[in-house]
């Protein structure tokens, strides 16, 4: 993989940190160089979808005093970051990628994102996404197609795929997503850049559009996990202490389909981790993940519908064929079937946390395969292993493991009890194998 040559953006959250700190950068001339690479690459790759350029340059001129006289609010003063449109940004459309929800302007930020501009953080802009946050390719029939920046044509996978586009082709040191059952690991994942979900709850989720509140998780994109990691701790709250130690393989090989480049790739990295004394063992998943992917796909139709079933009912027109069938299907579902989904999906949970027991955590791949072309037959497993950490409520991190035969970036997870220490681990691995995230 290539590293960014341009210095600004190879230095992401941490890096621009010590230099505003050393005084070699300036958080205003910073946002500049972002500004010029939006203006350059977003018409193409369709990542933002609107930009607060004036108050970005007021908050980086802020920034730029404070980091001069010595008081900067925190390490992250400075830093630009992007948020997904179901996020909301004070003054900025607040739309979840629903063309009903145009004209929604925000009068206030997220909790998250109020906990970001008191940091002293730039907020860039929105960022594209699948419609509603149910799906995982990102070609939005109201806000356009988000193109992989490593492959023009190609998905940049989702819900929060402009997110993770946006992270990866430089245009914003990190980026706020969300994830139901891996909008933020498989936009990752395809994109070559790291996302973390924490553990459920830890974000708060006041002012973020829901699809299925009893699995959205707010999470974090950015190209390495010490920058996922900064950002993870000024949104979010602490998370319990977990064990430490070494992980365990997951071996997922007899319960999804994995194309060989993932094989081939996740065997080196499992080599190289054993070789580090970050892994020992491994355990068979004994769960069915289809199955397992198909309750949450329905809690997350049955739930969506009662978000967004009023607005709908007065503006159809705002919602396409395809989500709004997939909500009314929601909606028809009986009590007793969604009960029981309900149970299904404890007991999925209860067996995942068995699965870990005294475990840092497990190490697998992210997705069977990698970004697929627009066009193509939508893969319906997409979010089959990643599924499993939402289930349980617990953090996991999707980090590069190298690049396909075809150039296409691979991905693997950890899913593990406590944010930062998956995320040290995942660290540890990029560093290990030698692959830097994002594209030049």
């Amino acid at each position: 993989m290539a590293a960014f040559a341009d210095p600004v953006v190879a230095a992401g959250v941490a890096g621009l940190s010590a230099a505003f700190a050393n005084g070699s950068a300036r958080p205003d001339a910073v946002l500049e160089v972002y500004l010029e690479r939006v203006g350059r690459l977003n018409p193409k790759i369709r990542a933002f979808v609107d930009l607060d350029v004036e108050g970005a340059r007021d908050a980086a001129k802020a920034s730029t005093h404070r980091w001069a006289s010595g008081m900067a609010l925190s390490p992250l003063d400075g830093c630009v970051i992007g948020v997904k449109a179901n996020i909301a940004v004070a003054g900025l459309p607040w739309t979840a990628g629903i063309g009903a929800y145009r004209d929604r302007i925000a009068e206030r930020d997220a909790a998250c994102v109020a906990r970001l501009r008191r940091a002293g953080v730039i907020i860039l802009g929105t960022l594209n996404m699948e419609e509603g946050a149910l799906g995982a390719v990102t070609d939005n029939p109201w806000f356009g197609r988000t193109q992989n920046p490593w492959r023009d044509g190609f998905t940049a996978g989702g819900s929060s795929g402009g997110s993770a586009a946006a992270v990866a082709a430089g245009l914003c040191a990190a980026a706020l997503g969300t994830d139901t059952m891996g909008s933020v690991r498989i936009p990752s994942a395809y994109c070559g850049v790291f996302g973390i979900k924490p553990r459920f709850g830890s974000v708060p989720s006041e002012g973020v559009t829901p699809l299925s509140p009893s699995l959205d998780h707010v999470g974090v994109h950015a190209r390495s996990a010490e920058d996922c990691a900064r950002v993870l701790a000024v949104i979010g709250d602490a998370e319990p202490a977990a064990p430490s130690g070494t992980m365990t393989v997951l071996d997922v090989t007899e319960r999804a389909a994995l194309a060989e480049d993932v094989r081939a790739a996740f065997a080196v990295l499992v080599a190289r981790a054993g070789a580090e004394g970050l892994v020992e063992g491994s355990v068979a998943l004994d769960v069915d993940l289809g199955r397992l992917r198909r309750k949450g796909l329905l809690i997350s139709e049955v739930e969506g519908i009662v978000e967004h079933g009023a607005v709908m009912a007065e503006r159809p027109d705002g919602f396409s064929a395809g989500f709004s069938e997939m909500l009314r299907w929601g909606a028809s579902q009986p009590t007793e079937k969604v009960a029981e989904t309900r149970a299904d999906i404890a007991a999925a949970r209860e067996a995942v946390e068995a699965m870990i027991g005294a475990r840092v955590g497990l190490l697998g791949p992210t997705t069977g395969g990698t970004a697929f072309a627009f066009g193509d037959p939508i893969p319906a497993d997409q979010a089959d292993i990643t599924c499993l950490a939402n289930i349980a409520g617990l953090p996991a991190v999707a980090f590069p493991m190298g690049l396909s035969k075809d150039g296409l970036p691979l991905s693997a997870q950890i899913i593990g009890r406590r944010s930062e220490e998956i995320l040290a681990l995942a660290g540890r691995l990029a560093v290990a194998i030698g692959v830097p995230a994002g594209v030049a």
